[in-house]
């Protein structure tokens, strides 16, 4: 009997490992998304197996795990024979990025204006707060990841999962798209509109937040070159032949 009791007790729980598995691909992944987010690792990057089998400690298994993740959400691109890569998104699926983003964002800004709760609203201070002190410091990453993560915040305040899973993965394509697109000399979007946006929503006028939500994402649109380049055909004679 106490062979069986001893046994029983030093039995760990079924689900552990698993837990555990689970921990660390959960780890390698935010860190991934992290450094995308922040502009650490730029559209089009190859994520090579090998290198973070090394860095993270983790089984090639666990790493193609975290890739496959990474590609649902539309963040990595798997090619066969040739590897995982930071994905690049065209022209055309920038544009369609935008204007879902303003469809779904001004409907939540609306939604915030109407519901949100005191201690809502001092959430969404303070991360604000937390933006202004990373650019006091000259901490561009973190005010990169920390500007995107903004519209994350307001649709986990929104309190509906569907709609915080959609918005993160548009404010994830976004950071690539920028990284990809953005014009050398083109205004950044004005510091005040997120808070701007929070006062509105603080006043319970839907109708300003949702204009203050479009125009923000107009703006951050229009820092970007997202023109059609013609590039024809290459001119090989000029390449060759220089006088």
């Amino acid at each position: 009997m106490a062979t069986t009791e001893r046994a029983t007790t030093e039995r760990p729980p079924a689900d552990s490992a698993a837990d555990a598995e689970q921990s660390i691909n959960e780890s390698i992944y935010r860190d991934l998304h992290t450094a995308i987010m922040e502009h650490r690792l730029l559209a089009g990057t190859k994520l090579v197996e090998e290198r973070l089998c090394e860095v993270t400690g983790a089984s090639r298994a666990r790493i193609r795990q975290v890739f496959a993740r990474l590609a649902h959400e539309k963040l990595v691109t798997l090619i066969p024979n040739r590897g995982a890569f930071i994905s690049s998104p065209t022209i055309e699926e920038a544009r369609q990025v935008f204007q879902a983003r303003r469809m779904v964002e001004r409907e939540l800004a609306a939604l915030l204006a109407a519901e949100a709760k005191p201690a809502q609203i001092r959430a969404m201070r303070r991360h604000i707060a937390e933006e202004d002190a990373a650019r006091a410091r000259g901490d561009r990453a973190a005010v990169i990841r920390l500007s995107g993560g903004f519209h994350i915040v307001l649709a986990e305040l929104a309190g509906n999962a569907i709609l915080e899973k959609l918005v993160r993965e548009m404010v994830s394509l976004t950071c690539l798209i920028i990284t990809l697109y953005d014009r050398p000399g083109a205004p950044a979007c004005p510091e005040h509109e997120h808070r701007d946006l929070v006062d509105a929503i603080e006043a319970r006028d839907t109708a300003r937040a949702e204009a203050l939500m479009a125009d923000h994402l107009r703006h951050i649109e229009g820092s970007l070159d997202l023109s059609v380049r013609e590039t024809g055909s290459p001119d090989f004679h000029s390449i060759f032949h220089r006088e």
